[in-house]
């Protein structure tokens, strides 16, 4: 574990603080006060794009304050913003933090959630944690009303819509109500069904991570970071959105639906404003690398990034090759591509490869990592082989172990769960104190993740919940989901594998749903074929469910990644009829 000074990530700024802030309410003073005319942010939308000055940018969040506060919203309030990515988010979202009051975004109903669910997750999230108030667009105050009704202690719905002028940020800022040990503003996992558990993150503890991480990845003043990534996720929330504004730098935001219509906006807004950070799920650079067309990329320049960083889903050593394939003719360089292991418990970044130098890639003897959960380096003559990509060392601040399954420690190159100890986790699970107490022991909290450690450098393996055991194999869904993406017939991302108990053997059967467009049975047919044999060269196991489903059956969590667990109960019940 590597240690920072108190002020030194703090220091690298345009804005020199005479101390390093206590809450993110100090740091909204200081650039209020000393960076009022620098661009805070520039939104790209469909239809316009425009910057926002930090004095603009903190007068609109205390509308919000100002909106709330008249609302009877008080200090340590849970409010809980159903907006879309947009200026009205950002602006709600620290407005409630200028009043004191905790904010939590919720993710915005789209055409592939199911309405039902999700605005019963709102309710379970509004009723469950005593939420204040709500804010949202007018067109979806009916619906709420109706779905939200008989809650004692919800004070206000709120449409922005009828937001008054109003609201002295001066004063706000004077009263600076926080105190570093105060919950800043919650976190959620995802999950099918909604919003899960909600984690508790206080000024302290987000100060912490942004300083280290700022440590970990060099930040420069003259940064530029571009993000589509949602807000509701914890890379979008910290990386992409509360580290650029409290370190008082330049961010360039867009819809991640906007993107997903147009993935050449990304990379043309990097050009434009001379991105030089930028991070990305795993899936993306797959899809950068596939779905944009040559002619949108005439005279682009991506000469300014210097990290491109892989977060939030298992490092895939193709995904970067294809995508520097397809980007290094525009000046993409090789070592922008980084890496990072992150997760909403400890803010945000776990740890983080050394940018301007490629992620190691460790070749392991496949079998003895399924067989024994040690990762051997592979002989040259062994075909038999995984290639791990490094999430690199631990950010400043920030302890691991990887334990077995009584949480003892393992030797380097032996799988276990990533268990981590820092300055910057959670303070607990709002209002679920069991969750809390069964993921933090002793001040260590036990990720669920599965990895290992090598010459000071984590891989991430997979999820323990996930883990397929097929006779004493130890198989990582992901593995075999990767591979059969790109099969002919099968829509790309929309695979999922998935363990079935076979009681008669006493172990567990490999099951695979697959969306496709083709109702031919003959085309049906090959696919079946096809992905059988892959996961038999994949995994040296035979596959007993390969299911074809049609467009839109499997379930996503509120994230968009696909939710192994509830499409595993899905087919369960809908194809093999158990309950």
């Amino acid at each position: 574990m590597s240690t920072i000074t108190d002020q030194s990530p703090f220091m690298q700024l345009p804005v020199r603080l005479d101390a390093r802030p206590a809450t993110l309410l100090d740091c909204a003073r200081n650039l209020a006060e000393h960076a009022a005319d620098r661009t805070a942010l520039t939104l790209i939308a469909p239809d316009e794009t425009h910057t926002i000055t930090y004095r603009q940018f903190f007068e609109r969040a205390a509308r919000y304050a100002h909106a709330l506060e008249q609302a009877g919203v008080r200090r340590d309030d849970l409010v809980v913003l159903v907006l879309q990515h947009g200026e009205d988010v950002l602006f709600g979202f620290w407005g409630a933090m200028l009043l004191g009051a905790v904010p939590s975004i919720f993710p915005f109903l789209t055409p592939k959630l199911d309405p039902d669910h999700y605005y019963a997750s709102v309710r379970a999230l509004v009723e469950l944690s005593e939420v204040k108030a709500v804010i949202t667009y007018d067109e979806m105050l009916p619906t709420l009303r109706q779905h939200l009704q008989g809650i004692p202690t919800l004070g206000a719905l709120l449409n922005i819509d009828d937001l008054e002028p109003g609201g002295d940020l001066q004063r706000y800022l004077d009263r600076a109500p926080a105190q570093p040990q105060d919950t800043a503003f919650l976190q959620h996992s995802s999950g099918s069904t909604g919003l899960q558990k909600g984690i508790m993150l206080a000024h302290g503890a987000v100060l912490n991570q942004v300083a280290a991480y700022s440590a970990a990845i060099n930040l420069q003043p003259d940064d530029v970071i571009v993000s589509w990534l949602p807000l509701y996720h914890d890379m979008g929330l910290i990386a992409g959105f509360i580290m650029p504004v409290i370190q008082g730098l330049h961010l360039v935001l867009m819809s991640p639906f906007h993107w997903v219509r147009e993935p050449a906006i990304l990379l043309h807004a990097i050009d434009t404003y001379r991105g030089t950070l930028c991070w990305l799920p795993n899936f993306a650079y797959n899809f950068l690398a596939a779905r944009v067309r040559p002619s949108a990329l005439e005279g682009l320049d991506l000469s300014s990034l210097r990290a491109v960083i892989n977060c939030s889903e298992p490092v895939r050593a193709d995904s970067h090759e294809v995508f520097l394939e397809r980007y290094q003719p525009y000046g993409l360089r090789p070592d922008a591509l980084a890496t990072c292991y992150a997760m909403a418990e400890n803010t945000f970044a776990v740890t983080q490869s050394a940018v301007g130098a490629l992620p190691h890639i460790d070749v392991i003897d496949r079998a003895l990592i399924m067989e024994q959960r040690i990762a051997q380096p592979a002989g040259p003559d062994n075909g038999f082989v995984t290639r791990m990509v490094s999430c690199g060392a631990p950010i400043p601040n920030t302890e691991l172990r990887i334990v077995d399954a009584e949480r003892r420690d393992l030797p380097d190159r032996h799988v276990g769960e990533v268990a981590l100890r820092s300055d910057c986790m959670l303070s607990g699970y709002y209002h679920r104190p069991d969750a809390t107490a069964e993921a933090i022991q002793d001040g260590w909290y036990f990720t669920g993740d599965l990895g290992y450690l090598a010459d000071g450098e984590l891989y991430i393996t997979g999820r323990e919940k996930d883990l397929i055991i097929v006779g004493g194999k130890n198989i990582y869904p992901q593995d075999i989901e990767n591979v059969l993406n790109d099969i002919s017939g099968v829509h790309p991302g929309r695979v999922v594998a998935f363990g079935v108990l076979n009681e008669a053997l006493g172990t567990e059967d490999i099951a695979v749903l697959a969306e496709t467009e083709t109702d031919d049975p003959e085309q049906q047919s090959d696919i079946i074929r096809e992905i059988r044999a892959r996961i038999a060269q994949t995994t040296d196991t035979m596959a007993r469910y390969v299911h074809l489903v049609e467009p839109m059956w499997l379930l996503k969590t509120s994230s968009g990644k696909i939710a192994r667990s509830a499409n595993r109960q899905k087919f369960l019940t809908d194809v093999l009829g158990q309950q």
